[in-house]
């Protein structure tokens, strides 16, 4: 007797990536149920302003999946912002590391999107009845035909295969008997949008302080998002504005001249994580249930977009040749692929944000010469803006 199944692939969480997730296998044809407990993740919006407070810096190899996803153009139609230009300094601004769309060879390094506006992109084209509201997944249990997913409310439905993308603090990975490494670090990101005396003019900036990176991420009306990554969050936080945009003012060497006004501040914990395994009986992780990384390159949701493409090409696939959407060789292909960019991200972001705490005397000097040194490298400049643009 077949078995019956509600659905072939059930996503448990409707953040950008499991959104994702949901959306490409839909319009691959597979039955999907995307579960979420509250649906597109509210937009944190400063008082009178309706741009949301936190966004992300999409790489040119995740604008692809989103355009061929068919929700890009929309979303390219209204605010986003492309960036063509990076500097990277610790010192001094005159002497920044400088990456440019020319290194790479794309026509932007990147773009600034807002958390809220990719979620609704990527909810706004679900087919009815593939997306459900208000619901909380507390159980799976998987056996050698499928898994049955549980609710709150004692209903339950089966599936050939979950995706987990509850995110960081995903519950029911524990559930699956994995087990993942975890750390915070000693620093609390501060977010805020600013307005700047001189212009943007499509370029991000970053610099590296003793307690934690800075960056000015250019938006499309003109002002910059600050994301401060801080050990001194809480005082931050507790500045009235005109000394909040003075301190930040002084932190930023005044790169965009002074800044003249900003928006209420919000503040993120930040962590690192990784899931020993990516995947279990019936089930996969992707995104943040299964890795979290440091800010300060702006990967993390490129990395979970990554996850959500790559998956979502070999479920497609498996599906069209009449294999087993959940087999083993299958999910383990999976893993090996995405386990070793996230691998490699892990060790970049954890490495640097290590670095540049050491309080070693004179490595600050040694920090400066390795930026002189790669800016005057140009192969080797374009080698490492192509490898975090994704090209």
């Amino acid at each position: 007797m077949t078995p019956a199944y509600d659905c072939d692939v059930a996503v448990v969480g409707g953040g950008p990536v499991g959104a994702a997730v949901a959306l490409g296998l839909t319009q691959r044809g597979l039955q999907v149920r995307l579960l979420d407990r509250d649906g597109p993740a509210p937009r944190v919006l400063a008082d009178g302003d309706d741009y949301d407070l936190r966004v992300y810096a999409l790489a040119p190899s995740c604008i692809a999946f989103l355009e061929q996803l068919g929700v890009w153009p929309a979303m390219a139609a209204t605010r986003v912002s492309p960036y063509t230009r990076m500097q990277v300094w610790e010192r001094d601004p005159a002497t920044a590391l400088p990456f440019s769309a020319a290194d790479a060879r794309v026509a932007a390094l990147g773009s600034i999107v807002e958390s809220g506006l990719l979620s609704e992109a990527l909810w706004a084209p679900l087919p009815a009845g593939v997306a459900q509201r208000g619901v909380t997944v507390t159980r799976l249990a998987a056996d050698d035909a499928g898994i049955d997913v549980g609710f709150a409310d004692g209903s339950a439905l089966r599936a050939r295969l979950v995706v987990l993308a509850e995110g960081r603090d995903a519950r029911l990975r524990e559930q699956l008997g994995i087990e993942s490494l975890s750390g915070r670090y000693e620093q609390t990101a501060v977010v805020c949008h600013v307005e700047t005396e001189r212009p943007h003019a499509g370029t991000a900036w970053q610099r590296f302080l003793a307690s934690g990176p800075l960056a000015f991420l250019p938006l499309a009306d003109g002002r910059s998002s600050i994301v401060w990554s801080s050990a001194g969050a809480d005082a931050l936080l507790a500045l009235d504005d005109d000394d909040f945009r003075r301190a930040l003012g002084d932190a930023s060497e005044y790169v965009l001249g002074e800044i003249t006004g900003c928006t209420r501040r919000v503040s993120f914990p930040l962590g690192v994580q990784h899931a020993e395994r990516y995947v279990a009986p019936r089930a996969v992780l992707v995104g943040d249930a299964a890795h979290v990384v440091h800010p300060l390159a702006g990967q993390g949701v490129n990395l979970g977009l990554g996850d959500a493409q790559a998956l979502v090409a070999l479920l497609a696939d498996a599906q069209a040749a009449g294999r087993d959407l959940a087999s083993p060789r299958l999910l383990k292909r999976y893993e090996r692929q995405r386990r070793a960019d996230v691998i490699d991200m892990l060790a970049v972001t954890d490495g640097l944000y290590r670095a540049f705490r050491m309080p070693w005397p004179g490595l600050s000097a040694v920090r400066g010469f390795g930026f002189q040194a790669v800016s005057a490298m140009p192969p080797l400049r374009r080698e490492l803006i192509r490898r975090a643009v994704g090209v």
